[in-house]
């Protein structure tokens, strides 16, 4: 149902919500899944904690199936249906919104000229197409670790992650609207 802006807000009145406690995602700190999971805390005016991961399957590892622990993805995920059909026996997806990511840039380390390699997360990676190689990195703030350490010459990554490692904007691509869902863990049985 839309709210007041038109904007959805399914599942907000799912009853496995008020007992979520712990948000699961992508790492490492400055990923605009992070920025979700705090909203989505945030948002409901109660504390919660977020758990960062490599992946964001690796929450399945670590979360307890019991309806206070969840994952978040967002639409753009490029593995979210098997993350939604692979674990319809321990999952629910229970909330969805939208939520403005950060910035996302094409950065580069302060004195790198030429452009031929770079690395992105690949949700965005058509943002730099025909740019020169790319290369696939794990999250956004991954993109802008290795791009700082000179793996690459640049990177797609958000505003925030490009200044945390020290790069420059060569081109700003804007905030997206994106929608993200939260899909808790319920206690069943195994596939």
């Amino acid at each position: 149902m839309p709210d007041a802006t038109g904007r959805s807000t399914a599942g907000s009145g799912t009853t496995a919500l008020p007992h979520v406690t712990t948000i699961h995602t992508l790492g490492p700190t400055g990923t605009n899944l992070e920025k979700a999971a705090h909203r989505w805390f945030a948002d409901r005016q109660r504390p919660g904690r977020v758990v960062l991961h490599a992946e964001v399957e690796d929450g399945l590892d670590a979360m307890t199936f019991d309806g206070t622990e969840a994952i978040l993805a967002c639409a753009v995920y490029p593995r979210l249906h098997d993350l939604v059909f692979g674990n319809l026996h321990r999952l629910t997806m229970a909330d969805s919104f939208i939520l403005d990511t950060y910035d996302m840039v094409l950065a580069a380390r302060p004195g790198q000229e030429s452009v031929s390699t770079i690395v992105t997360h690949p949700a965005p990676s058509c943002l730099v197409t025909n740019r020169g190689t790319i290369s696939y990195a794990s999250s956004n703030s991954v993109a802008a670790a290795v791009c700082a350490a000179g793996d690459y010459d640049a990177c797609v990554t958000t505003d925030r992650a490009a200044r945390a490692e020290g790069l420059r904007t060569l081109e700003n691509f804007g905030p997206v609207p994106m929608v993200f869902t939260l899909h808790v863990g319920k206690a069943g049985p195994a596939c």
